[in-house]
């Protein structure tokens, strides 16, 4: 609905009523700039709001204008008319110190807050020169306006409890492109300082040879059906998101870690101090007579086996790791996990 109205003193009134918060912030800055402050010595209440109140009824019957008679004001008051306006507004807080009282009691300057309220007494004539809107001009009612108001409709993104958007099915997920439609991007090799990065090889004939030093990390990523051959001892190697990928190592200082990359295999020719398996499903790790230490942490994996060499005539033997735990509570209220057992 447009209602427009051209009134001055419409245009003042809101003015005037903008005008009663920043006269307000000012009175509490200049009068009350660090708070209110007690003073044992003051006054007592009710004295400070005597002296108060009637210096603000002087000021304010000072600044309020003159009624002036106007010919829609004699057959109101004929007729009975509204009731008569509200008493004044009070003063401010009442203050307990002395000299807080004779600051708090300024009068208020002429066109300021005693005027608006002033003409907020006046009742009804206030609001005497707004505009009335009949029923053929509102929009709400005559959908045909809406082409021709000058107020732009709001969006449907900004009104979300309309009817059209109560309608509207939610917008579906976009939900990320499957590997084999994803814009495969070109092998790659390259020494970065001192780490090794090795990406987006799939299936490869031919195994992929690094020579690595023990200051040297090897990071591989996105590799299918791959085969990678670490020559030297290197300083860790990490791997992620590379299915069907078989590492090929001499040794190395710190630790293979390994995330969501499934059918992984992995073979140890001399030392490997730790594995780390995170959203591994299968993996075969062949462990030689010289790394029988390594220790394996493994999370939200399944179908781990360990190749490790027993026997005189060093052959391996397939050891799986455990996948399900028993957990109950003991003394003192400690949990206690136990790994189950399959027997027969």
């Amino acid at each position: 609905m447009l209602i427009e109205s051209r009134d001055p003193q419409q245009v003042q009134w809101i003015q005037s009523y903008y005008q009663i918060f920043k006269d307000l912030s000012e009175y509490v800055k200049t009068t009350f700039p660090h708070g209110l402050t007690w003073n044992a010595n003051g006054v007592s209440p009710k004295e400070a709001m005597k002296t108060v109140g009637s210096r603000e009824s002087t000021a304010s019957q000072a600044a309020a204008p003159s009624p002036s008679p106007s010919p829609s004001s004699a057959p109101s008051g004929a007729a009975g008319g509204p009731p008569p306006p509200p008493p004044p507004p009070p003063g401010p807080p009442p203050v307990f110190d002395n000299k807080d009282v004779g600051a708090s009691a300024k009068p208020a300057a002429a066109g300021g807050i005693g005027a608006v309220f002033s003409e907020l007494n006046r009742g009804d004539s206030v609001t005497k020169g707004l505009k009335k809107v009949s029923a053929n001009e509102m929009t709400h009612k005559n959908p045909s306006l809406r082409a021709s108001s000058i107020v732009p409709d709001r969006s449907e993104s900004l009104s979300p409890t309309s009817s059209i958007n109560r309608n509207k099915s939610p917008a579906p997920r976009k939900t990320p492109k499957p590997e084999s439609l994803r814009t495969k991007k070109p092998p790659k090799k390259e020494l970065d300082g001192n780490k090794w990065i090795i990406e987006h090889y799939d299936n490869e004939a031919e195994p992929i040879e690094i020579e690595a030093t023990i200051s040297q990390s090897i990071l591989i990523s996105r590799c299918n059906k791959t085969t990678i051959r670490i020559i030297g001892k290197a300083n860790a190697i990490s791997i992620d998101n590379s299915p069907r990928l078989s590492v090929i190592i001499d040794s190395l200082v710190s630790s293979v870690d390994v995330i969501k990359s499934s059918n992984f295999a992995l073979q140890v020719l001399g030392t490997l101090p730790t594995i780390l398996l995170d959203q591994v499903d299968g993996a075969q790790v062949y462990l030689g007579k010289d790394s029988m230490n390594t220790e394996v942490f493994s999370s939200k994996s399944s179908s781990i086996n360990l190749n490790i060499i027993s026997g005189e005539d060093e052959d391996y033997k397939e050891v799986a790791l455990p996948e399900q735990i028993r957990t109950y509570i003991g003394e003192n209220g400690q949990l206690i996990s136990e790994i189950v057992e399959h027997a027969g």
